[in-house]
Parts: C-alpha cells; sequence; structure tokens
C-alpha cells in the first residue's frame, strides 16, 4: 500500500504486494507502463545519520545516530538493491554516525563515538579497528584518493554541536592522523570522481556565511583548491547547507541549500554554472542532492508538506528540458520529506536509494526508486487548427492539434505546454491534457490585434523524450460593436424626439464607458448633437427638438478603438406641427 505519489508524473497504478515477516511494503506500477517504481522498506531505526551504497554486492547501508546519550548502542540496517532488510550490525555502548563503502566494495567504514571501525560488506564481521578523537555530536565519514577521513567536532555535550570546533582527521596509511584543517559547526564531507573531495559548512552562529570548498587527495593529503562563501556585502545570500554532490565526471558540484534550492556549480572555481537547474516547488526546502553514477540523472530532495513534491528526479544536465519526475511522500506509509543528506544512487544509475522521515523525525522509511530504463519517442504531428475561424481580441480562441507517442499507454494522461507570441512578447498559456485520442486544445483569448503565434511544445519525461515544437499563426481582428436605436415614427416640433439605444462591444471591456457622438440631418441641412455616455448597462438616451418638419434623420456613432472596430446606426423621424 506504500506506494509515492507522483503529482501526475507517470503515475500507474500500483500493484501492491506485502513481504510478510520483513517490514518491507512494494509498491510496483506495471510493467508495461515503464514507470518509476518505488519500493518502500520502514527502517529499524529512530534517528538517522548516513547512507552508503555498496555497488559490488548490492547492499544498502543506513545508520542510526542514536547520540543522545555516550553509552548508547548503534544500529546499522542492511538492505539488498530490492530493499529487503538482510541484517542489522549493533555496535555496543558506541554510537553510529558517519558511513563509508571502500572502493572495491570490501569494506564498510563506520564512524563511532570514540574509534572508526570496519566491516566485511559480506559477513559483515568487524576487521578494523582505529582510536579516534571522542565524539559526541556525529562524525561524517569518506573515502577519497585511498584514503579514509572523517570529522571529529569537539563538544562536551549536546547542545554544543552546532557551533563545536570539528577538525578533520584520517586514518593515513592505517593510522589516524590529524589533518589540520578545522572549523564551527558540524562540517560535512562528500567524496567524488577524480581524487577530490568536498567539505561543506553548515549555517551556525559561529559561521554566518559559510564555506564549501573542493580537496585533492590523490597525493595522500588533504590538498585544498576552490572555495567559496555566498553571502553579499550585506550578508544577504549566506549557504544554508543541508547537503553536497559531485557530479559523474567531477566537473560540477551541486549543493542542498534550504534557503536558495539547488545551487549548481563548477568544481574547477566553485562558480555559478552557466545554467542551473530550475526551482524546487514553492513551499519545498532543499534537504538533499545526488548525481547517478552513470552520469544521467540528478536527484533533488526536500522536505515540504502536503502535495508539493519532496524529490525530483531529472537529466543531470540542466540544459535538458525533460520534465522531472516528482514524488510526494505523505504519512505513514511513506514518511514527510527527505531527509538532509539521505540519498544515494547505484554505480549505474538504476536505482536512487531515499530516507524519509516523519514530520516529528522519529520515524524512518527507505525507498529504492527504479527511474524507467525505456524513453519513447513523440511527435505533435500535422498542422495546427484554430476556431473561431476569425480571431478575435478579447474572445475566446481554441488551438487544436494531435500528439503522438511511441510505445504503451501513459499511466497518466500526457499534457503540453504552449505560448502566444504576439505585438506584447512572449506570453505562458499553461499546460493543456493530451486526451486519450491524441488530441489535444489549447485555449487562450488573445488580448492585440495583429498576428499571434501559438507555439506548442512537448517537454517530455522520464518515459518519453521531448518532441519537436509546433507553430501555428493566427491573424487576430478587432472584435465587433454595434449601435441599437429605438425611435418614434412621428413626432411634433413642439413636443420633441426621444430616442433610446443600446452600445455593445464584444471582445474585451472597455477601458472606460463609451462616449457616442450624434448627428441630426433634415431639409435645412445637418448639425452636430452633444455627445452622450453610454450607461453601465450599454444604454443610452438623446432628447432633441426638431428644429423643421419633414423627415429628420439622427445618426449616432462610435469610432471604435485598438481592439473594437467603429459602429453607426441611423433612425428617421417624421416631423408634424
Amino acid at each position: 500500500m506504500n506506494t509515492a505519489h507522483r503529482s501526475g508524473r507517470l503515475a500507474a497504478t500500483a500493484l501492491v504486494t506485502a513481504l510478510a515477516g520483513t517490514g518491507l511494503t512494494v509498491a510496483a506500477a506495471p510493467a508495461a507502463h515503464a514507470a518509476a517504481s518505488d519500493v518502500v522498506a520502514k527502517l529499524p531505526i529512530s534517528s538517522f545519520s548516513a547512507l552508503a551504497v555498496d555497488n559490488v554486492h548490492q547492499r544498502v547501508f543506513v545508520a542510526d545516530s542514536n547520540v543522545g546519550y555516550y553509552q548508547n548502542s548503534g544500529t546499522i540496517a542492511v538492505h539488498d538493491f530490492d530493499g529487503e532488510r538482510l541484517t542489522t550490525i549493533t555496535t555496543n555502548q558506541q554510537h553510529v554516525s558517519g558511513l563509508a563503502v571502500s572502493a572495491d566494495g570490501s569494506k564498510l567504514w563506520v564512524g563511532l563515538r570514540e574509534r572508526v571501525e570496519a566491516y566485511d560488506t559480506v559477513t559483515y564481521q568487524r576487521t578494523f579497528v582505529a582510536g579516534a578523537s571522542s565524539d559526541t555530536c556525529g562524525r561524517e565519514v569518506a573515502e577519497s584518493g585511498g584514503q579514509l577521513y572523517m570529522t571529529a567536532p569537539q563538544a562536551q555535550y549536546s547542545s554544543d554541536c552546532p557551533t563545536a570546533t570539528t577538525h578533520v582527521d584520517g586514518i593515513i596509511n592505517g593510522l589516524y592522523a590529524r589533518t589540520g584543517w578545522n572549523d564551527s559547526g558540524d562540517l560535512l564531507l562528500e567524496a567524488g570522481a577524480g581524487d577530490r573531495m568536498l567539505m561543506g559548512q553548515p549555517l551556525n552562529a559561529k559561521a554566518p556565511n559559510p564555506f564549501v570548498t573542493v580537496f585533492d587527495t590523490s597525493g595522500g593529503s588533504l590538498v585544498r583548491n576552490a572555495a567559496r562563501r555566498f553571502a553579499d556585502s550585506d550578508g544577504k545570500g549566506a549557504l544554508n547547507l543541508k547537503d553536497m554532490a559531485l557530479s559523474a565526471d567531477g566537473s560540477k558540484v551541486a549543493l542542498a541549500d534550504a534557503s536558495a534550492g539547488t545551487r549548481l556549480l563548477n568544481s574547477d572555481d566553485l562558480s555559478d554554472a552557466v545554467a542551473g537547474y530550475q526551482p524546487l516547488p514553492a513551499g519545498a526546502a532543499a534537504s538533499a542532492v545526488a548525481f547517478s553514477g552513470d552520469g544521467t540523472y540528478i536527484a533533488r530532495g526536500a522536505a515540504a508538506s502536503g502535495s508539493t513534491p519532496d524529490l525530483l528526479v531529472q537529466p543531470a544536465d540542466p540544459a535538458d528540458a525533460t520534465t522531472p519526475l516528482e514524488f510526494v511522500f505523505e504519512g505513514s506509509l511513506d514518511g514527510d520529506r527527505v531527509v538532509p543528506r539521505g540519498m544515494e544512487w547505484s554505480a549505474d544509475g538504476s536505482r536512487l536509494f531515499t530516507v524519509t522521515t516523519n514530520a516529528t523525525g522519529s520515524q524512518y522509511w527507505l525507498h529504492v526508486i527504479q527511474p524507467p530504463a525505456v524513453q519513447y519517442d513523440v511527435r505533435l504531428a500535422g498542422d495546427l487548427s484554430h476556431s473561431p475561424a476569425q480571431a478575435v481580441a478579447g474572445e475566446p480562441l481554441a488551438v487544436r492539434g494531435r500528439l503522438e507517442a511511441d510505445g504503451p499507454a501513459p499511466a497518466q494522461p500526457l499534457k503540453v505546454t504552449a505560448t502566444r507570441t504576439d505585438a506584447g512578447g512572449t506570453h505562458e498559456l499553461g499546460t493543456f491534457t493530451v486526451r486519450e485520442d491524441g488530441t489535444y486544445t489549447v485555449l487562450d483569448e488573445p488580448g492585440l490585434v495583429g498576428d499571434a503565434t501559438y507555439t506548442v511544445s512537448f517537454l517530455g519525461d522520464l518515459t518519453h523524450r521531448p518532441a519537436t515544437d509546433v507553430t501555428h499563426t493566427v491573424s487576430v481582428g478587432k472584435a465587433a460593436s454595434s449601435i441599437a436605436l429605438t425611435a418614434p415614427a412621428e413626432a411634433t416640433l413642439g413636443g420633441g424626439i426621444r430616442i433610446t439605444g443600446t452600445f455593445t462591444a464584444q471582445g474585451k471591456a472597455l477601458p472606460e464607458r463609451a462616449v457616442l457622438s450624434g448627428e441630426r440631418a433634415d431639409r435645412l441641412g445637418s448639425g452636430t448633437l452633444t455627445p452622450v455616455t453610454v450607461a453601465a448597462d450599454g444604454t443610452f438616451t438623446i432628447n432633441d427638438i426638431p428644429r423643421t418638419r419633414r423627415e429628420v434623420t439622427y445618426t449616432v456613432s462610435w469610432p471604435g478603438d485598438d481592439l473594437h472596430t467603429a459602429s453607426t446606426a441611423s433612425a428617421t423621424v417624421f416631423v408634424r406641427r
């Protein structure tokens, strides 16, 4: 029963299977839809500190920090790539914080309160122990350049942890050593391609302008390369770091910034990348980020409430406009949000492992998400058409077309986006649903007279490739206006003439009430009447004293405006003595 809601993105009817005795709930989308599947396992932990993946043996390790008391035992839940729990490793009177898997997949490095241990990833037996600086807060662990590095916060009480001085230490050639690097706060470490390691500083009272930096670890020690802080001269824009990741080729750094969203940087100098990712949905605060090992995807985790997506999975290339796959985690079956530092990919990019928690942070879930491996071609086929045949400014217009998609029918209707380009610029019209027969209708009310070019796009998703845009130009004319007069057939010179009328303007409402001009024509010539302003309901009245007998013709006119045609109407009255 535990399926990630996808806000309309590749959602499929769930096939739900409960695996008895494992604490595992599986939500598998029908294979015919090539949709993403989300296997969800309830974790046997009450707090979270680290997630690590062994790609050689297909194991996922999740650590319970449990740092509330110095004699607390630690817990490491071990799952396979299908989400099934295999075992639980317990560390007696040593809370667990950081985890890292060795490059060859043979060791699981575990950061404990007073030491660092290594466990065999097949037998789960402890194979190595090294003493380390005592840690009350929880330590990060990362292997890079063939050496193991860890953080060592110096705090006597857990309340001191956010601003404690934290050292970066290492197991260098099998021996514990201090690197000399340190700063305030629970420093984050993240290893990546090309013997590079990131170090980031969370926002804290002693670091109002935190940093992120890149280390070269190829020489067996930490050599700092690029570094950056983000606050401006007024102190605004400081980094609120929750997670960081190096791209598969090492050229980019992604930061999960709870204040600014996902930042994408060039790793060589940490400058902003030319193209970044679209903002996270409104109301979502970035909490985690991870690049797939094959360079295909980036996953962006968030803390969000209600129907706002907590996870976006999309192409790693920010120039790829493919629509992200969205997940909304809600309640006791999914958790409510992605935890900070709670995402890792398998090396081949076939699985994303995501840890979620509830709103109070007391329960945790492991999601094994498999993005679809197949993408199908999509075509916006044929010529677009529109109705009515004569488009009018300010009146509804329908532009119709057809979409053709290869592969099986999608589980949820596809959507196209549309824009209108006219003399006023380009206007986003929103998204429009594609019907089962492939047809779609773009609804609009053009606001200007002249050519309006409609562009229809299909941006793609993780199952369908983007389609080539189609365009359609419509000539938009002025809306009609009309005047209707009601006049007596006969009148007398002494009794005067009263003419009533109605003015109507279709399309866009007039900015002000129309002012009509009038003219009287009789056997003595013609003369101009006093202009009359139309009432709010469109009615008006003209009162006149005729100057001579016989036929008198009254003509009422409106000159039109930029969006409406001119109109005129006449009425003839026979005047007697």
